[in-house]
């Protein structure tokens, strides 16, 4: 029976030997294969990538049908796979990571009414059409000049100085004499000319209640002002239509705007104007525009605006700075954030926001600033989201990427083209000329043709492959791969595009015919 259960043992002791035995192998063997699975399968998931198109990095919107160094830069071509492109939209893709990290920020496309505004500096002047002159109506001398002097402020009817008058005594017996004779028709004679050698009603009454002569009057000022200028002194001699004195009124004031020319399209005359002295803090003044002077100043080169401010109580001394805002009359606009448009120097672009990390770039036309806000001219809808903050950073991935923006609108008017040739031509003489070469068809599609070319020396290029766009989907028709053929081409904004293809044999065949 020992035997028997030692035997027993035994076997099963062998058999657990041969089972362990096997089942290491067996996982051995399956991780080898795995291994080998995997190594095998890195060239395959490597290989599944297919290459679109190759570009260079400073030059993304020209594309190349296989590798090299770019005839660019001294530098080699970038491969595009096809994974990296979207066929959904033409925009830029970004990870939500990336938005996080870049701490990118957007803003709405507002529409509300707003006003053109200037901010300028004025400065407070003497209404110069408020302006007395004061004088002598017959020769005489000065008995006394009162206490005044230039810069002094006098009220109405003050006395500015004494004169004897000798011419106004004959006069006035004269007159005397007539009147004694009871004749009305010489009486009314001899009266008007006593009152246009420049006698007042006031003397000619008095002279008839007391039958006196006088040969002194007080010269007295007309309005209430300041004297800008007294010319005469005690002893002096006057003659007639000499001036004694210049007053200026204080009613009002004028305060001279210089408006820089390049907002100078945005005062009219009438326009309201809101104006702040640092003497009377945050009070605000009203006032509106008078003129618009039809010189600029040579040295700052800006215009001069003039507004007439209301002076009550002398309150604006002339020389006095003030913050002048001129308003326009509100019209609904179209306002972005000053951020969010990226200023090239030729135009100016925004990125717009298609959807969740989606964005595609659009030339918009700005007008003037207000505040923080640009007003949008072209290129943008109400309602539409645009990045406002790293834009930057999105702009030089879409330079990357080849990402442009549509044509400006300009190039898509046919009406306004015409006139503007000429500028578009001093730009950018690509912009509307052809150009024709002979090349050879390495890939083609409906839309786009990649062809080896040669040297195009119009345009400096040296001999390459690259891809142009087609003008219509008819110009592939009948054409092959490896096929020799003559094409002409445009440039349309960023892009190269054929116009006419044909065999290379067919040309050279009507060119013999």
């Amino acid at each position: 029976m020992n035997t028997k259960n030692f035997i027993a043992g035994l076997t099963l002791l062998a058999a657990g030997i041969a089972a362990g035995w096997g089942l290491s192998s067996w996982r051995a063997s399956s991780v080898s294969h795995d291994n080998v699975s995997k190594e095998a399968n890195v060239p395959a998931a490597k290989a599944e990538r297919k290459v679109l198109y190759w570009y260079d990095p400073m030059s993304p919107t020209q594309r190349f049908d296989k590798p090299g160094k770019s005839p660019f830069m001294d530098m080699q071509l970038q491969p595009k796979y096809a994974d990296e492109v979207s066929d959904q939209s033409p925009g830029l893709s970004v990870s939500a990571q990336t938005v996080q990290s870049l701490g990118l920020r957007v803003a709405s496309v507002q529409e509300r009414p707003t006003a053109a505004r200037v901010e300028a500096v004025g400065t407070v002047q003497l209404n110069e059409r408020d302006v007395s002159i004061v004088q002598a109506r017959t020769g005489g001398f000065v008995e006394r000049v009162y206490a005044r002097a230039p810069g002094d402020v006098i009220a109405a009817g003050a006395p500015l100085v004494d004169l004897l008058l000798p011419e106004w005594v004959a006069a006035q017996r004269e007159y005397l004499a007539v009147r004694a004779l009871g004749d009305a028709t010489l009486t009314q004679a001899a009266r008007q000319r006593l009152l246009l050698l420049g006698m007042s009603e006031a003397l000619v009454a008095r002279l008839d209640q007391t039958h006196e002569p006088s040969a002194r009057i007080t010269v007295t000022a007309p309005q209430g002002g300041l004297i800008a200028e007294l010319m005469v002194r005690q002893g002096m001699t006057v003659g007639a239509g000499m001036s004694l004195a210049r007053i200026n009124g204080l009613g009002s004031v004028w305060v001279e705007v210089a408006v820089p020319e390049s907002q100078g399209g945005r005062v009219a005359v009438g326009q309201a104007a809101e104006m702040r002295f640092a003497a009377y803090g945050a009070e605000i003044f009203k006032a509106r525009v008078v003129s618009i002077l039809p010189e600029s100043s040579k040295d700052t080169r800006t215009l001069r605006v003039r507004l007439e401010l209301p002076n009550p109580g002398q309150r604006f001394k002339a020389g006095m700075f003030a913050q002048v805002s001129l308003q326009g009359a509100p019209q609904p606009r179209l306002l972005v954030p000053s951020e969010a448009v990226i200023r090239t120097g030729k135009r100016a672009l925004a990125y717009v926001v298609d959807g969740p990390g989606r964005f595609h770039p659009v030339s918009v036309e700005v007008g003037e600033e207000i505040e923080d806000q640009l007003v949008v001219l072209s290129g943008l809808s109400a309602g539409q989201q645009v990045v406002a903050s790293a834009q930057f950073l999105i702009d030089s991935e879409a330079s990357l990427k080849g990402v442009t923006p549509p044509m400006e609108a300009a190039s898509a008017s046919p009406k306004t083209a015409p006139a503007s040739s000429a500028a578009t031509t001093a730009v950018d003489h690509t912009a509307h000329a052809s150009y024709s070469a002979m090349g050879t068809i390495e890939e083609i599609s409906k839309d786009e043709v990649t062809l080896s070319h040669g040297a195009i020396e119009a345009l400096k290029w040296p001999a390459m492959t690259m891809g142009f766009k087609l003008d219509k989907p008819a110009l592939a028709v009948g054409l092959k791969t490896k096929q020799a053929v003559k094409f002409s081409f445009v440039r349309r904004g960023d892009d190269y595009v054929i116009v006419s293809m044909e065999p290379a044999s067919h040309a050279t065949s009507g060119a013999q015919r």
